[in-house]
């Protein structure tokens, strides 16, 4: 009897839901475009790692930074300069680099 009470209670609430498939859907706003000028800037950057050191390449004004394998971010370092030496105090492991639109995923040993 208490499962027919909980079935009919279950298939009431199902019916009285609206159904998603009728909604209408919501526009997306417009996506942002970068210019030709700003997708240059971002192709040059490289980065290279050697051991605990990240050399960073044409990445002046930027910020590097860094996450683990969860996508937490674990730090951050400002680029001061076209050629970059940031030295990463990590423990041995995989990592995501990322200086503006360029992502690595790395192995520091």
């Amino acid at each position: 009897m208490k499962k027919n009470i909980l079935l009919l209670t279950i298939l009431t609430l199902l019916a009285a839901m609206p159904a998603r498939a009728n909604e209408p859907v919501a526009e997306a706003e417009a996506p942002v475009e970068f210019t030709a000028e700003a997708d240059a800037e971002f192709q040059n950057v490289q980065i290279a790692v050697e051991g605990t050191q990240v050399h960073i390449s044409n990445a002046e004004g930027l910020v590097l930074e860094i996450f683990n394998l969860a996508g937490t971010r674990i730090s951050s370092f400002k680029i001061e300069s076209n050629e970059a030496v940031v030295n990463l105090n990590l423990q041995h492991g995989c990592y995501i680099l990322k200086v503006g639109k360029v992502v690595r995923k790395v192995s520091i040993r």
